[in-house]
């Protein structure tokens, strides 16, 4: 099956910007699931960091290490559903009616992966004694990777099914 190549512009090969978009789409084109799982992945942590940061500047505070963890956890929520939708309409473009099933695994594998996000800000915020949002941002990234992990193979995973 070729992959159409719609927002290719031909000719002008002369023009810097022109060569410039053509690269940058040929390179999209080449693994688009990648490409969109980072979009949506980076979509996500901006929801979580916004909505940890809204909860730690006015009603919880991160010093507290208790209060951090449920700032953590709240934020940690709406990313979630944040997350399961753009990625089941975005990214692996899931056509799954089992939809409960779908979203308890997706949140299965979440949980795995907020525990590292807990640990993480543990270890930045109480035992290091770093910025909250330092320990939030490394913690995201450590945990974009493994949601794309636990995604792939154990959520949005493809069901070939082999016609005789």
């Amino acid at each position: 099956m070729k992959k159409e190549k719609k927002l290719i512009i031909k000719g002008h090969d002369k023009n810097p910007f022109v060569r410039f978009w053509n690269w940058g789409w040929g390179i999209y084109y080449k693994n688009p699931e990648i490409w969109n799982y980072l979009i949506v992945g980076f979509l996500t942590m901006v929801v979580a960091l916004i909505s940890y940061y809204v909860l730690t500047r006015t009603c919880l505070n991160p010093k507290n290490e208790v209060e951090l963890q449920i700032a953590n956890v709240i934020s940690w929520v709406i990313a979630v559903i944040f997350a399961y939708f753009t990625n089941r309409i975005f990214v692996f473009k899931s056509k799954s009616k089992r939809y409960f099933h779908e979203f308890t695994s997706f949140v299965g594998a979440r949980i795995l992966t907020l525990f590292v996000d807990m640990i993480t800000m543990f270890l930045v915020v109480s035992v290091f004694l770093g910025p909250d949002i330092v320990g939030k941002i490394i913690s995201q990234v450590l945990v974009t990777v493994l949601n794309y992990i636990f995604s792939k193979i154990f959520v949005f995973k493809e069901k070939t099914v082999k016609k005789p």
